[in-house]
């Protein structure tokens, strides 16, 4: 847990900004998996750990911007919650370790709510996302549920994404725990990949390294000999020979900051000519796009610059064709790379989304583009140094997508479809790292995990 001093000044530096009314914060409540007692494994709610920072069930906690006074709300333990649970600190104690003074039972929110209700004072609370959460705010501010997303406050998301988007050494410190663990999760996989071999066994492998971390997963598992599915979280297939290998996995630390990381290599112990062929172009946008991650460039021309590398990539082998800034302003090269470059990463492995990617990643002025592909990038405003974001480009074969643009002549002037043939089967490949913005060259952080040819043959050997 970071200091005391750390929250208070998170939660002061958030009042300044919100500057009127109180702010409600929700922690998030046991979900049943498939009744009562069988629950989903618990995660907190991000912006409640960015300001309350404590990481259990049955918590809320009121800002008030006026006072600068901060409330948290809960229940101690009664006797039955310490015959199953055990013993734990007071909840005064926990507060007393985040800074907070001041402690009410759960039930005396409502009225603190009723309250600031009848002084006619603003209730700032942020787009509810569990279903226990939407129940209760609508139940306590008297709003319908289906309008509890316009009536979130867009004071409070702007000014939590201002502070949440700037990452202090202390998260970079822990984002690196969990890519300490992250690499521990790859070189396991890469190692025990042979024919005849499950996805299942690797992906169980992996994720037993992230929990042995002191962490978790930080999202499910992608590790899939059909890399062309982009969000594949299918472990069914047994590894054959001459197939390529894509995972996109990444560990939790304990304080629930993520790593986000994708590696593909083949099921062999070598890449075949043409595999090599297509993952030296992905490398190459992948560093193209790491190398243009400075502040003040728009992620949205950091996307553009891997974009025309795999352009050119695929123009040397004959897939695309005419010329290169054509192609991409047109979206032809999106048959190929159907999705954005990457994300802000940080308690969230797609980070604050819950609070509205047009917040998060677009500002105004800068509307998300509607063209197939460019539509699909979460992040496009300019960078600022202490942003952490991944990179990852990729190349995909889609047969299904590519029989229907062929069927409709789309972009016959630039793609080759005939050459397309001998590629129907080669799946995707993907290659990601996470990337600090700073004022001198941007950072990849943690450990160097192999993403060189040679290097993952060497490991595969």
């Amino acid at each position: 847990m970071f200091s005391a001093n750390t929250f208070a000044r998170r939660r002061e530096q958030l009042m300044h900004q919100v500057g009127r009314g109180i702010i409600l914060l929700m922690g998030n409540e046991y979900s049943p998996k498939n009744y009562l007692d069988n629950t989903f494994p618990f995660r907190q709610d991000s912006n409640f750990l960015y300001y309350i920072g404590l990481d259990h069930a049955h918590l809320a906690a009121i800002l008030d911007t006026e006072t600068g006074e901060t409330i948290l709300f809960g229940n101690e333990l009664s006797i039955e919650d310490i015959v199953w649970m055990g013993a734990q600190p007071s909840l005064k104690d926990q507060a007393q370790q985040v800074g907070i003074q001041k402690v009410q039972n759960y039930d005396l929110l409502v009225e603190g709510l009723q309250a600031a209700n009848k002084q006619n004072r603003a209730i700032h609370f942020l787009p509810p996302y569990r279903a226990e959460n939407k129940i209760n705010l609508a139940f306590w501010l008297h709003l319908p549920l289906l309008d509890l997303q316009k009536e979130a406050s867009a004071t409070l998301i702007k000014a939590i994404v201002a502070q949440r988007s700037v990452k202090t050494g202390e998260e970079i410190a822990e984002m690196e725990k969990a890519l300490v663990t992250t690499k521990a999760m790859y070189l396991a996989a890469m190692k025990q990949t042979k024919p005849g071999v499950k996805e299942a066994q690797l992906a169980g492998i992996a994720q037993g390294i992230a929990v042995a971390g002191g962490g978790d997963l930080a999202y499910p598992i992608i590790l899939t000999i059909n890399g062309q599915v982009l969000h594949n979280h299918d472990h069914h297939n047994i590894l054959k020979p001459g197939q390529l290998l894509l995972a996109d996995m990444g560990a939790e630390s304990s304080m629930h900051y993520a790593a986000d990381i994708t590696r593909t290599w083949p099921v062999d112990v070598t890449f075949t000519q043409q595999q090599k062929e297509i993952y030296q172009i992905v490398l190459d946008a992948q560093l193209a796009g790491i190398a243009a991650s400075r502040p003040g460039v728009r992620n949205l021309d950091v996307h553009f610059a891997a974009a025309k590398v795999i352009t050119n990539g695929l123009k040397s082998l004959g897939l695309l064709l005419g010329d290169t800034d054509e192609i991409v302003q047109a979206g032809a090269h999106a048959l190929f790379f159907p999705h954005g470059l990457g994300h802000m990463i940080g308690l969230d492995v797609h980070d604050m989304e819950d609070l509205g990617e047009s917040y998060v990643g677009y500002t105004e002025g800068l509307e998300r583009s509607t063209q197939f592909g460019l539509k699909s990038l979460r992040m496009a405003r300019e960078l600022q140094a202490g942003f952490v974001m991944t990179i990852e480009p990729g190349i995909y074969f889609i047969p299904q997508l590519i029989d229907m643009w062929q069927a409709e002549g789309r972009f016959s002037q630039f793609i080759n479809y005939p050459a397309l043939q001998a590629y129907r089967d080669f799946s995707g490949v993907r290659i990601e790292d996470d990337v600090l913005v700073t004022y001198d060259e941007p950072r990849v952080l943690g450990p160097a995990i192999p993403k060189e040819i040679g290097e993952i043959e060497a490991l595969r050997g």
